[in-house]
């Protein structure tokens, strides 16, 4: 089975970025649905961009234009780079996999996802 590990979280300011990288052994990512989600406190886990075998990516509608997902294949690592941070992205942020492929209507959703990290926090104050 393989395994899914995330770094990179931290506390910036508003405004600043943050790069959260996820490294995965014991298969190859590119094979899979890989996505990041993210669980603020006393809220629900929701998906915030996910990046298919194809390399087509989609995202939550209020990190558009400022994350970004991408995959090296030749590192089997999966990243997110966050930029122009809100207060409101501060979460426990978690990398996952699905050997499902996704559609529009359910990468979001936690359950979706056989294989997840161990979550890397983030926090962005105001």
């Amino acid at each position: 089975q393989g395994q899914l590990v995330a770094s990179g979280g931290g506390s910036v300011q508003a405004g600043g970025s943050l790069r959260l990288s996820c490294a995965v052994s014991g298969y190859a990512a590119s094979r899979d649905c890989m996505a990041w989600l993210r669980q603020a406190p006393g809220k629900e886990r929701e998906g915030v961009a996910t990046i298919d075998s194809d390399g087509s990516t989609s995202y939550l509608d209020s990190v558009k234009g400022r994350f970004t997902i991408s995959q090296d294949n030749a590192k089997n690592t999966l990243y997110l780079q966050m930029n122009s941070l809100k207060s409101e992205d501060s979460a426990m942020y978690y990398c996952v996999s699905s050997s499902i492929r996704q559609t529009p209507s359910t990468w979001k959703r936690p359950d979706e996802y056989n294989s997840w990290g161990q979550g890397t926090q983030v926090t962005v104050s105001s």
